[in-house]
């Protein structure tokens, strides 16, 4: 096992201090590895660090981290982005995941809470409406989705 490895076990069983330590560390030794700075980031956002977490966050979608982890930095980084009152910054990164990961809906969740952020209370509600709609499985949200795909847009439309 690596070190990598062994600091996401670290991580895992809740030796976060460890883990951040070794994190860290590796973040000096392989300066170039996008996972490293991946893990560096959620080792700080799970001992509450946030400010802290963003820099490797950012460092390591710079340096091409890909599958999986890239989508889980981009939630992380957005997320810690609008959870820091950051809320631009998380609207432009909940935007690029979105063009990356057109079929990702968590990513369109996230983005309409940041919404709500913003005041733009019509929107973050479309989207949330569209998602529920079309993710359910309950049998009452299914048995009007058309209704609430209709509306999703129309929240302010009366018909008098």
């Amino acid at each position: 096992m690596n070190e990598l490895e062994i600091a996401i076990q670290l991580r895992e069983s809740g030796q976060l201090e460890e883990s951040r330590s070794m994190l860290l560390a590796l973040t000096e030794r392989y300066p170039a590895n996008p996972s490293v700075w991946y893990q560096c980031a959620w080792v700080h956002d799970s001992m509450g660090l946030e400010r802290e977490a963003v820099p490797f966050y950012q460092k390591s979608i710079e340096l091409g981290l890909s599958g999986e982890d890239r989508q889980g930095a981009y939630l992380g980084l957005g997320s810690t982005y609008r959870t820091l009152g950051m809320y631009d910054q998380a609207r432009s990164i909940f935007r690029e995941a979105i063009d990356e990961y057109p079929d990702n809906r968590e990513f369109q969740v996230f983005y309409a809470m940041v919404l709500y952020n913003l005041e733009e209370h019509n929107a973050a509600m479309e989207i949330l409406l569209k998602q529920l709609a079309e993710t359910s499985g309950d049998q009452g949200i299914q048995s009007y989705r058309k209704a609430l795909l209709f509306y999703a847009d129309k929240l302010d439309q009366r018909w008098d």
